[in-house]
């Protein structure tokens, strides 16, 4: 059984920085795509942010938070961190880490995505 373990989030003041962590167990490849989304009550779950835990993992980002966010592997072949930087009180979010099991392809879609965490919350004020 897949489980996201989510860590990091909070609450920050604009122009102020967080991390988000995600581990992921139990999968059945070595190799998946992990993904952050976003989402506010009655509004559709965004996407943050894509990565190939395998050997090609560039990163793939929305246009809304290049250049400010940075998901990146850490230790374990399904760790990810998300460094966000540069934070808008328009990024305050609960944030879901998402996997997607063997292929990253396509686009940041919700739908592609299998398995997700629990939720943290992040809230930037002005």
């Amino acid at each position: 059984q897949v489980q996201l373990v989510e860590s990091g989030g909070g609450s920050v003041q604009a122009g102020g920085s967080l991390r988000l962590s995600c581990a992921a167990s139990g999968t059945y490849y070595n190799f998946n795509c992990m993904a952050w989304f976003r989402q506010v009550p009655g509004k559709e779950r965004e996407g943050v942010a894509k990565i190939y835990t395998g050997i090609t993992n560039t990163p793939v980002y929305a246009d809304s938070v290049k250049g400010r966010f940075t998901l990146s592997q850490e230790g374990a072949d399904n760790a990810v961190v998300l460094q966000m930087n540069s934070l808008n009180p328009e990024d305050t979010d609960m944030y879901y880490c998402a996997l997607r099991e063997y292929t990253c392809s396509g686009t940041l879609s919700s739908t592609d995505f299998a398995y997700w965490g629990q939720g943290t919350q992040v809230s930037v004020s002005s």
